[in-house]
């Protein structure tokens, strides 16, 4: 089947275009929701907003199966060129506009045609929890394929290649505190150094050892202690660890070591050191049939020398929460090649556009595909 994408170029260019230029962090992609609800009411879908949520859910179609595309819509907040503000360097300006692309075309070429198409536009994946607040709203509960898409860096696939699904690992964001006495800078012993205690703690994370054969990593990323006065030692600091596991059984033994380190410093130094989970993503949980189809759409939109397997990543994504809390679920998740660099996250992250129309065409042929299969299973 010839799949025109080119049809739709220039309104995929404006809808980028625009998404690129107007950044929200997460939960708070209000405009963002308001903009994807007005272009896609325009074009005859019929969208479903949330009083109590950004992000929003198109329907399209009848019956009991039902194929879904999934996109995320939040930005970061990071320093570029020297100002702190949201910015789309993860590539969710290019997942919007796929998914829009693809519903576009897909009506096009008149899908669904049994069944029903759904394009979700979650906020907060940068969060980890976004995904988790649709899942609790039922809006996959009905939902047999589900697909989604995320830019890779150069370093995984070049421009023109794609892999039919990312092993991602699980990941976990802790924010902690140390409480303690201040002292006098010439009377250390009547109080606690924060500073030293978040050294020890650094310490202790670096002697976690976990099975060498899966990936994992904890450090600390951000440490607050003391303030002007370089003659007071500081009893109470602030900090924040990222833990990483390939799999969500390392991520348990990992989070229980790192507790343990925790409290030995604690006893140890004679502070309080409390934490909680800030955010976590759970390890990808992909389906073999769903594997199989985005494969198939790969082959048939790029050639099969275009191919990659699966691409084991120790990034995060919380599109896995959806199949691990719906087990029902078939899901799997497009690694487009588009020569991004210097890489996901950069400030100043840059990929080849000509990517959006195979990404686009890819996700096409997936939800084709899929409602090829249900149909054969009627």
């Amino acid at each position: 089947m010839k799949i025109a994408v080119e049809e739709v170029k220039s309104i995929v260019d404006d809808v980028f275009a625009h998404l690129h230029g107007h950044p929200e962090v997460s939960w708070q992609e209000v405009e963002t929701t308001r903009y994807l609800q007005g272009l896609l009411e325009k074009e005859g879908f019929e969208v479903t907003t949330f009083d109590d949520s950004t992000g929003l859910v198109v329907t399209v179609g009848s019956g009991a199966h039902c194929v879904a595309i999934r996109s995320d819509i939040d930005a970061l907040w990071q320093e570029v060129d020297g100002v702190y503000k949201a910015n789309h360097s993860c590539g969710h300006d290019a997942h919007m506009t796929i998914a829009v692309g693809a519903m576009l075309v897909l009506k096009k070429l008149g899908y669904p045609k049994i069944g029903r198409l759904k394009a979700i536009f979650q906020p907060a994946e940068e969060k980890g929890n976004g995904a988790l607040s649709f899942v609790n709203k039922g809006i996959v509960d009905d939902v047999d394929y589900l697909y989604g898409v995320h830019l890779r860096p150069i370093q995984e696939i070049g421009h023109g290649y794609s892999a039919p699904a990312i092993l991602h690992g699980s990941a976990k964001s802790i924010q902690g505190s140390i409480s303690g006495t201040d002292a006098h800078g010439a009377r250390p012993h009547l109080g606690e150094n924060a500073i030293e205690v978040g050294a020890l703690l650094v310490q202790a994370l670096q002697s976690i050892h976990l099975d060498p054969m899966v990936p994992h990593s904890v450090k600390m990323t951000m440490f607050k202690a003391g303030g002007e006065s370089s003659n007071i030692i500081p009893g109470n600091a602030l900090f924040s660890l990222d833990l990483r596991a390939q799999t969500n059984v390392a991520m348990t033994e990992l989070m229980s070591k790192v507790k343990q380190a925790m409290r030995s410093v604690a006893v140890m130094s004679g502070v309080e050191i409390d934490y909680e989970v800030d955010s976590e993503i759970a390890a990808a949980e992909v389906d073999e049939t769903a594997v199989e189809m985005m494969a198939q759409a790969i082959g048939a939109t790029v050639g099969e020398a275009y191919l990659k397997p699966p691409i084991v990543t120790p990034g995060g994504e919380d599109f896995h929460y959806y199949a691990l809390k719906r087990p029902k679920v078939k899901s799997t998740m497009l690694g487009l090649g588009c020569d991004l660099s210097p890489g996901l996250h950069h400030p100043n992250m840059l990929f080849n556009k000509e990517s959006l129309l195979t990404g686009i065409e890819i996700i096409v042929r997936a939800v084709i595909l899929s409602f090829e299969r249900l149909e054969q299973e009627v």
